[in-house]
């Protein structure tokens, strides 16, 4: 599993001219699910992008609160190009991504756990074509995987 954490001051994302998922001060999550991903994966990366300490005190440039402490918003968006493989050619080969429905099931349960946090949590669509329009916070993007045991 690969996911882009980007600290948004607001984020959004557009399928076919209408907003479906929309955000304030919180993290936008970029996902990318891999064949070998399980409920492990999932829970250890939920924990891990809710947990994560990104945010500064009032009054402070140190990042020493979560987006739980600060409650902040989340929005998801379905990344499977997180996976591409440009090592050979000029086309990226995506074979390291999950199938389409083993994947749009693991990141729907990636978002259940996310909102059993108690957060607002927002998506994208999953397969769509989207606009997502992020405003980065700092920047801060970091890029976490977690790749299931062989």
């Amino acid at each position: 599993m690969r996911v882009v954490v980007q600290r948004v001051t607001a984020s959004s994302v557009t399928v076919d001219g209408e907003i479906v998922g929309k955000i304030e001060r919180g993290l936008t999550l970029l996902v990318g699910i891999a064949p070998t991903d399980t409920a492990a994966e999932l829970g250890w990366m939920a924990r891990k992008c809710l947990d994560l300490r990104l945010f500064p005190s009032p009054g402070s440039d140190r990042w020493d609160r979560s987006v739980q402490e600060i409650q902040g918003e989340i929005l998801v968006v379905s990344q499977f190009t997180l996976y591409g493989d440009c090592r050979k050619g000029r086309r990226p080969s995506f074979d390291g991504a999950a199938p389409p429905a083993q994947a749009e099931a693991l990141y729907d349960d990636f978002v259940t756990l996310l909102r059993d946090s108690g957060l607002r949590v927002e998506t994208g669509k999953f397969g769509a074509m989207m606009q997502v329009e992020i405003h980065n916070d700092g920047p801060v993007t970091l890029l976490l995987e977690r790749e299931a045991p062989a």
